[in-house]
């Protein structure tokens, strides 16, 4: 993991659960000359800006490029052989159709991974984007077609137009409404296998992934239709259909809160609609407290912080993580304990 708050998964997933907090202005002004403020990373722990590998991308692209190796490399450590990678990019990224492309070239050349570019994916789908990833890759890994998937997520809103454009529509939490989202950045990435297949790398499971599901938001954001909150609440209904009997409830959310108060409503529409499949007192976690908006990175990042916490004991399972893009994206996973290890 690159995050604001650590630039590995355990000190990322220690910094959030210690309640560190990292925002710091920006050389960046705003549309009334002021510093933006922001959670992002220091220019020391990221690669050289000159990354050979980044010539011909947009200077976001390029950021997120540098925020994407790190974590990567983490991520793929020991793997020595082309591993699909299904990742997930921000929402209209020229960067991201669902084919290997310029920036997915960029990340496997500039890593020194080979990746299995036949069956690596992008989801230009926004902060929803790592799930629905994430999805696409436990369906990978169902149907047989390969041991092993890389899943990830990496975004950054340091980025002039980008901020200008939230700015514009008053979403900006900065010198005005708390109701707003404090603008992030990150780069986490996840290794998935089928049981047993961390024997041969000499890996233990830290979680489970008991089900994924996705759905779509008809009265999203920027619709004309009316916000119900149904895309988050059927892929809930999804998810918990999928479910194998005995699972016990939900015992702790990681939720796709930015900071925002638009998105409560579908929250309290799918609890509404599932709470026989929580416990009465569930825990709620939304790490954007610590880490700004990520973007595409925010559902990788809670994944792997449930998961480490998980594995270490002090979050208890099942674990529910969603996400909802600003469109009509909606994505949703359920974590456990590790059923073996290996």
């Amino acid at each position: 993991m690159m995050t604001p708050v650590g630039v590995t998964a355990p000190s990322t997933a220690a910094a959030i659960r210690a309640g560190i907090i990292r925002t710091r202005e920006t050389p960046l002004l705003d549309l009334r000359f002021r510093p933006y403020i922001g959670a992002f990373i220091p220019e020391e722990h990221l690669p050289e800006p000159d990354l050979p590998a980044a010539r011909g991308l947009a200077a976001r692209e390029q950021r997120m490029l540098r925020l994407a190796l790190p974590a990567l490399r983490e991520a793929a450590e020991g793997l020595t052989r082309p591993v699909p990678l299904m990742l997930g990019l921000p929402e209209g990224s020229a960067a991201g159709k669902h084919e290997p492309v310029p920036f997915l070239k960029a990340l496997s050349h500039a890593s020194g991974l080979a990746l299995d570019m036949d069956r690596s994916r992008c989801f230009p789908k926004g902060r929803a984007a790592g799930l629905l990833a994430l999805d696409a890759a436990v369906r990978l890994l169902d149907e047989g077609r390969v041991p092993d998937v890389l899943v990830g997520g990496v975004d950054s809103l340091l980025d002039p137009m980008t901020l200008a454009a939230l700015e514009g529509e008053g979403r900006i939490r900065q010198h005005g409404p708390v109701d707003g989202l404090i603008p992030g950045e990150g780069g986490v990435f996840l290794w998935l296998g089928r049981p047993g297949s961390g024997k041969r790398l000499n890996r233990r499971p830290v979680a489970r992934i008991v089900a994924t599901a996705t759905g779509t938001e008809p009265g999203h954001r920027y619709s004309r239709e009316p916000y119900l909150g149904e895309g988050l609440a059927e892929a809930c209904r999804l998810l918990f259909a999928a479910i194998p009997a005995g699972l016990p409830p939900v015992r702790c959310v990681y939720a796709g809160f930015n900071g925002e108060r638009f998105w409560a409503k579908e929250w309290g529409v799918t609890f509404l609609r599932s709470r026989e499949r929580f416990v009465e007192s569930y825990e709620i976690a939304h790490p954007a407290e610590n880490v700004g908006d990520p973007g595409a990175a925010y559902g990788p990042l809670m994944v792997g912080v449930a998961a480490l916490g998980l594995r270490k004991g002090y979050c208890k399972g099942p674990v529910l993580v969603w996400c909802s893009s600003d469109h009509e994206a909606r994505g949703a996973a359920l974590l456990h304990q590790a059923a073996s290890e290996g």
